[in-house]
């Protein structure tokens, strides 16, 4: 393992103090146990947005807290749920008498947490309530939808979230609005290599050299198919053809596109996707009304890429395009 790191058990908190210490305007370290984090101040008199997940992922969890976007985040360890009590912490302090919404990743861990979470809010007359995040179409067919994992498509869900609750939205109205985002959003991934979670000191799964799989999921979880890697336009190809099988976009359709890295991958190689994404996308007649090229939701020094197409109508595109700040994300 090559890794800038000190102990291992003191990764995730370590680097949550840095990104404190590196943007104190938007993340602050807050909880009993310090694995809360969240934006300097509450918002009085909007709906609160919070999330939570296993670290490893950054953006993605905790780094979208923000203006226009989540409240507060609780972490867990790497590749891991955060127990029940910062995410309890976190809808607490998100709550300014409007209730809260949780967005969540469809991941067991995490459910079970925020439904305790949320039990717990209500005892304390704290409105609470969740939309689950179930994008990954490599990790089950259509009819078994509400088994897939939540992966890149949670950014967008969380934008849409968060713009709603800032648009003053009532709490019903930004989950039917987080809700639509969740149904309308697909994606699926690509991974060239393994990755290393630094308390485990070696590498999650292994993958020769001239392989690729497609499908894998952000943890190494099983993808649909493994073989030789191949240029970028057919493994391109390949993607888009089993995000169009599972939702047809036609001709004149609005879409926003993530094409997001997994951690190692260069940004060069991201464009080289996008090029072929518009390239099939201009093909069937969609125009792209937003697109984010980047590392979006990582799973550590994994390379690969996924691509997330998010279904756009007028009230989805303009809650996208709503002001947001952000370290990693601004509108």
């Amino acid at each position: 393992m090559k890794k800038l790191i000190n102990k291992p058990e003191d990764y995730v908190d370590e680097v949550l103090a840095g990104m404190a210490l590196a943007h104190p305007d938007y993340f602050v370290i807050d909880g009993a146990t310090g694995r809360m984090l969240r934006r300097s101040e509450p918002v009085e008199g909007k709906v609160g947005v919070v999330s939570g997940g296993g670290f490893g992922h950054i953006p993605v969890f905790a780094g979208y807290v923000g203006d226009g976007l989540l409240d507060a985040c609780a972490v867990g360890d790497v590749f891991a749920s955060p127990d029940m009590n910062p995410m309890l912490e976190s809808i607490q302090f998100a709550d300014t008498g409007k209730g809260v919404l949780c967005v969540v990743g469809n991941y067991g861990g995490d459910r079970m947490n925020f439904d305790m979470a949320c039990e717990m809010a209500e005892m304390e007359d704290i409105q609470s309530t969740k939309v689950i995040v179930s994008d990954d179409v490599a990790a089950a067919n259509l009819e078994e939808a509400e088994k897939r994992r939540g992966v890149a498509g949670f950014v967008f869900v969380t934008k849409i979230a968060g713009a709603a609750a800032a648009a003053g939205k009532s709490l019903p109205d930004v989950k039917a609005a987080a809700q639509k985002a969740a149904d309308n959003v697909r994606s699926i991934g690509v991974a060239l290599s393994s990755c290393t979670v630094p308390q485990a000191g070696k590498p999650t799964f292994e993958i020769a050299e001239d392989e690729m799989e497609i499908g894998m999921g952000i943890h190494g979880e099983p993808g649909v198919r493994r073989g030789k890697l191949k240029p970028v336009d057919d493994i391109v190809d390949e993607m888009m053809d089993l995000l169009i099988a599972d939702k047809p976009i036609a001709e004149g359709d609005r879409v926003a596109v993530l094409i997001n890295g997994l951690g190692a991958t260069p940004i060069e190689e991201l464009y080289l996707v996008f090029r072929r994404v518009k390239a099939r996308l201009d093909q069937l007649g969609a125009h792209i009304a937003l697109h984010l090229i980047g590392n979006y939701a990582t799973s550590m020094e994994m390379a690969g890429a996924s691509i997330s197409i998010l279904h756009l109508d007028d009230e989805l595109e303009t809650l996208l395009k709503a002001p947001a700040s952000n370290p990693f994300w601004k509108v």
